[in-house]
């Protein structure tokens, strides 16, 4: 046996030093101390003291968790993952992570509430990215689920309809259904449904200039006709078509400009 002789506050805020028979024996975290009812005077055996070490690591493994946590919430997943990486002993891991679930420290339900307020508040992103990051973060499906109602339509369209605003702007230079093509197809990537786009497609899409359309039209035709140049008579109009048609520009508008340009062209 050996008798606690001097605890000492270590500098680190909530760490002890003990000392036995005047020696120092080892350092403890709060609760430990606490847990232990260590104080001058107690004697301790050679098994007590493995145990109390024994807590003490694990203490200060929830410590760092507890680090880790205060600077945003976390996934179940991303903690069991912290753990890991900090070469957490397996004997300690779900101890920590049933105190964590007990304080509410980690909560897959309010943690995939909060990512979703956050995503709608701060990006642009829809609800299939975001229940896509979350799946990443293995948070489960009903949990999922639960956390997107706090993403309503209302917010879902507005935030689909900033989104379209912001592709009509960058591809402005586009024809008109190419244009369109490409809002519906930046929406979905992130995460709106086609659906979504039909309801906001008349608010958010702008009007359509004519002559716009016909100098962009103009400008590409002439280049497309050159490429085309080595081949001759309706092969070559042929081609031209439909390489106009895979750049978004309306068939009938392609052939107004051949007719228009016809004495140049052939």
């Amino acid at each position: 046996m050996a008798k606690i002789s001097k605890i000492e506050a270590q500098k680190r805020q909530g760490r002890y030093n003990v000392y036995l028979d005047g020696h120092y024996a080892f350092p403890v975290a709060e609760s430990v101390l606490v847990k232990f009812r260590l104080m001058r005077g107690v004697e301790l055996d050679k098994d007590q003291v493995e145990a109390i070490t024994t807590a003490d690591q694990q203490a200060r493994a929830y410590g760092k968790i507890l680090d880790y946590l205060s600077y945003q919430m976390r996934s179940e997943s991303e903690v069991l993952k912290k753990l890991r990486d900090l070469e957490t002993p397996a004997e300690f891991v779900g101890p920590i992570m049933a105190k964590l679930r007990d304080q509410h420290l980690v909560d897959d339900q309010q943690y995939a509430r909060s990512y979703v307020r956050t995503m709608m508040t701060t990006t642009l992103k829809g609800p299939g990215v975001i229940r896509q990051q979350l799946r990443l973060k293995k948070v489960g499906e009903n949990e999922i689920e639960t956390a997107l109602q706090e993403f309503p339509p209302a917010d879902r369209l507005a935030n689909a309809s900033k989104l379209a605003r912001k592709l009509f702007k960058r591809y402005h230079n586009q024809p008109e259904f190419r244009r369109e093509q490409k809002v519906r197809q930046g929406l979905m990537m992130k995460g709106y449904s086609g659906e979504v786009y039909d309801q906001i497609k008349a608010a958010v899409t702008p009007e359509t200039d004519p002559d716009q359309e016909a100098d962009l039209l103009a400008a590409q035709a002439e280049k497309v006709w050159r490429r085309y140049r080595r081949y001759t008579g309706m092969d070559r109009e042929r081609r031209f078509k439909q390489a106009m048609f895979r750049k978004g520009f309306d068939l009938d508008a392609v052939q107004g400009w051949l007719d228009d340009n016809q004495e140049s062209l052939f």
